[in-house]
C-alpha cells in the first residue's frame, strides 16, 4: 500500500471532492482522481459515491476511512518524533483565531516567528467561526472565551478584560462621562452580539456590580471596525484590552473607567491556546506554543 495514496484518500474524504483535495495539495485534480481509482481497484470496493454535483463515502469507504485516518495519523506522529530528535521544527503549522485577534496580536509577531523558525510554514486561518480542529486539520487555535468546553487540550494564554473607551475628540464635545450610569446618555458604539447591545456591567473595587443600559445608532460586527469608529470620535465603545491598550498608552483614546472591571456577559474571560488531544505534540506546535507564551503570556 502506497502511503501517499492513503493520505490522498483521507484528504479527499475530509475535503469532500477531488478538486478541493487537489487545491489543498496544490496538484492536479486528475492525479487525485487516478490515485483514488487505483486504490479502489486494489481493494476491490468502491470507496465513494460519485455524481456530477457531489461525492460521498460508501459504507465500505466510511469503514476504511476510520482505519486509514488512524494509520496516517500514527505515521505522522512517528515522523515528527523522529525529526524532533535532531532536526529543527518544520512542516506546515495550521493556526486559527478570530479576525480581530489575528490582525491585532498575531500578525505583528509573524516576522519574529518566521525568523526564529524558518522551516515552519505558516497557514493562518483568521475567522470568527470556531472551526472543528480535527475536521479542519488545525494544529493550534487561540480562542477568546470564559472557558473551553470542547474535548480538546487547552491552556490559558492570558486573562482578558474589557474597557470602555472614547477618543479625546469625542470627549471634548460630549456630555460628561464621569460614572458608569452616564453611558446611558451617550450614543454608544455597539458590538453586534446580542449580549453587548443592551447593557454593560460594571464592578467596582468593593465587588459591587452595576448594570447600565446602553443605546446606540451604530452597530458593528467587527471588533477592528468598532475600535476604528471609536478612535474616529464617533462615540464610546466597549473593547477588549488586547485591542486598545496600545491606543490608550499612546493617548489616542481614554479608558473612561479604569477603576472598574467592565463586561457584557462575564468578567472572567481569557485567551486560550487550544489543540487536539494527541499522544504526541508535534515539535512545530510545541515551539509555537512556547513562542506565543513568551510574547503574549501574562
Amino acid at each position: 500500500m502506497n502511503l501517499n495514496v492513503l493520505q490522498t484518500f483521507v484528504e479527499v474524504a475530509r475535503q469532500g471532492s477531488f478538486a478541493a483535495a487537489a487545491r489543498a495539495a496544490d496538484t492536479d485534480p486528475s492525479l487525485i482522481s487516478r490515485a483514488v481509482a487505483g486504490l479502489e481497484k486494489e481493494l476491490g470496493v468502491r470507496l465513494f459515491h460519485r455524481s456530477t454535483r457531489q461525492m460521498a463515502l460508501t459504507e465500505a469507504g466510511a469503514l476504511y476511512l476510520t482505519r486509514a485516518e488512524a494509520v496516517v495519523e500514527e505515521l505522522a506522529h512517528a515522523r515528527d518524533e523522529a525529526r524532533a530528535v535532531s532536526a529543527e521544527p518544520q512542516g506546515t503549522l495550521r493556526l486559527t483565531t478570530s479576525v480581530a485577534f489575528g490582525q491585532a496580536c498575531l500578525m505583528p509577531l509573524v516576522p519574529a516567528f518566521r525568523s526564529r523558525f524558518p522551516d515552519v510554514r505558516l497557514d493562518l486561518i483568521l475567522t470568527d467561526q470556531n472551526l472543528d480542529l480535527v475536521g479542519e486539520r488545525i494544529d493550534l487555535a487561540i480562542r477568546l472565551a470564559p472557558s473551553i468546553e470542547a474535548d480538546v487540550i487547552c491552556a490559558k494564554l492570558f486573562a482578558t478584560r474589557y474597557r470602555v473607551c472614547a477618543s479625546p475628540a469625542y470627549l471634548a464635545k460630549a456630555p460628561k462621562l464621569t460614572k458608569p450610569v452616564d453611558i446611558g446618555e451617550h450614543d454608544a458604539l455597539l458590538f453586534s452580539l446580542p449580549a453587548f447591545r443592551s447593557r454593560w456591567l460594571f464592578r467596582n473595587t468593593a465587588g459591587v456590580i452595576t448594570e447600565t443600559s446602553v443605546r446606540g445608532s451604530m452597530v458593528l460586527s467587527n471588533a477592528l471596525a468598532l475600535r476604528d469608529a471609536m478612535l474616529a470620535g464617533l462615540g464610546p465603545a466597549l473593547l477588549a484590552n488586547w485591542l486598545v491598550d496600545e491606543d490608550i498608552a499612546a493617548g489616542r483614546c481614554i479608558d473612561l473607567f479604569p477603576d472598574y472591571a467592565v463586561a457584557a456577559t462575564t468578567f472572567d474571560t481569557a485567551a486560550w491556546l487550544v489543540y487536539p488531544s494527541r499522544r504526541f505534540l508535534p515539535e512545530k506546535v510545541r515551539v509555537a506554543i512556547d513562542f506565543l507564551r513568551e510574547r503574549l503570556g501574562a
